[in-house]
């Protein structure tokens, strides 16, 4: 019996596999847009790790616009509870409803990204200044938070891009692994505010 992590990442990396063969027996190869999303995410990235940390703020804006990590929040919970929405319709066979529900997610992650990258701009990075297990708890859930949220950027856009071109069996393959990744990176958003809430604002 395959302990849990090694299952996890055993039938990753068969529909992974099986994902690659069906592209290629498709009429039109998605390969180079996959490719694209993929170059593009990561210049995205590369951006935004620039943003947080070899960006430095301007001491004029300080003080200012102070509500955009409410809103950033506000925006990862408003995704989670759509992206749940979406799973329910999906569930439940009514694909236009579910549709509607995930780009309803997409929009508010969008959303979030512009605002993340003004807030960033304007104000630089927060410092988390809780000391002991509080700021170990904080920074393990950080450190998922981001790595995660770079493995998301890609994989959301590949499966949309999957259903919006009606390759369901490729969409239906990579959405079992980017839905609980997506939903990780919007919860643990909040919490990352939760804790800069009650500890650095």
């Amino acid at each position: 019996m395959l302990p849990p992590l090694r299952r996890a990442l055993y039938y990753f990396r068969m529909d992974f596999c099986d994902l690659i063969v069906s592209m290629e027996q498709a009429e039109i190869s998605p390969r180079p847009v996959v490719g694209a999303i993929v170059v593009v995410s990561g210049l995205a990235v590369s951006f935004l790790l620039w943003l947080l940390y070899g960006h430095h703020a301007s001491a004029d804006f300080a003080g200012r616009w102070m509500f955009l990590p409410a809103l950033n929040a506000l925006l990862n919970g408003l995704c989670a509870i759509a992206l749940c929405v979406g799973l329910y319709f999906i569930k439940h066979r009514d694909r236009e409803a579910h549709r509607t529900s995930m780009l309803l997610a997409l929009g508010f992650s969008s959303v979030f990204l512009i605002s993340y990258i003004v807030n960033h701009a304007l104000h630089g990075d927060t410092i988390f200044p809780g000391h002991g297990p509080v700021r170990t708890l904080y920074l393990s859930i950080l450190a998922s938070h981001v790595i995660l949220s770079i493995v998301a950027l890609p994989m959301v856009l590949t499966t949309f891009f999957f259903s919006l071109t009606g390759r369901f069996a490729m969409h239906r393959r990579i959405a079992r692994w980017t839905f609980p990744i997506w939903l990780y990176v919007s919860i643990t958003g909040v919490v990352v505010f939760v804790f800069l809430k009650a500890y650095a604002y």
